[in-house]
């Protein structure tokens, strides 16, 4: 699914968007892992010049997603909060396509290319719109699970699952120790 754009060289101005949600759920539910942000953000920015790089989250009132958050922000990568709407009957809702298409649009003057960390398809439109505005727009995401339609109008796809030791996290619990009966998870 990657494809290669020959106008991608070092001067280029790059921001990346990063739709936290789609891709932890990308990851968990193919491949039981967590994401690696930080490589996907250089992997992203192909050594151009990095303008913003920025992680759409959601929060919840335990605050126990904090550590995640501060070892984004520890990666020079920005967040943007977004508290979990509970609603009456127990729906849960915590979208942030509006506002990374809303920011991607204002960033757009900054910057010469605009990397969508997402496969979801609900961008198409912005994608659309960046480009007939004359931004270079790529999309870094699980192949199996990007919009047939956001991967053919991308000027770039980076299929994620094509090199997941890079990209995905294990969640296996990491050991002090490897004798039995004296792991302690750390």
């Amino acid at each position: 699914m990657n494809k290669s754009h020959p106008l991608k060289h070092p001067d280029q101005r790059v921001g990346v968007f990063i739709d936290v949600q789609n891709m932890y759920y990308s990851a968990k539910n193919l491949f039981g892992s967590k994401v690696n942000f930080g490589n996907i953000v250089t992997e992203a920015t192909a050594g151009r010049k990095l303008v913003r790089a920025i992680a759409y989250v959601v929060s919840t009132e335990s605050k126990e997603e904090q550590p995640f958050f501060d070892a984004l922000y520890n990666l020079g990568i920005e967040t943007k909060e977004k508290p979990l709407q509970i609603f009456y009957g127990g729906e849960k809702k915590a979208d942030w396509d509006v506002g990374i298409a809303v920011d991607c649009i204002r960033l757009a003057p900054m910057v010469d290319a605009i990397v969508i960390v997402s496969g979801d398809g609900d961008y198409v439109p912005l994608v659309e719109y960046l480009k007939n505005q004359g931004k270079q727009v790529e999309v870094a995401a699980f192949g199996e699970t990007t919009s047939a339609k956001l991967a053919e109008i991308a000027d770039d796809v980076m299929d994620l699952s094509q090199d997941k030791a890079k990209f995905l996290i294990s969640d296996r619990r990491y050991y002090k120790s490897n004798k039995p009966g004296d792991r302690k998870a750390i």
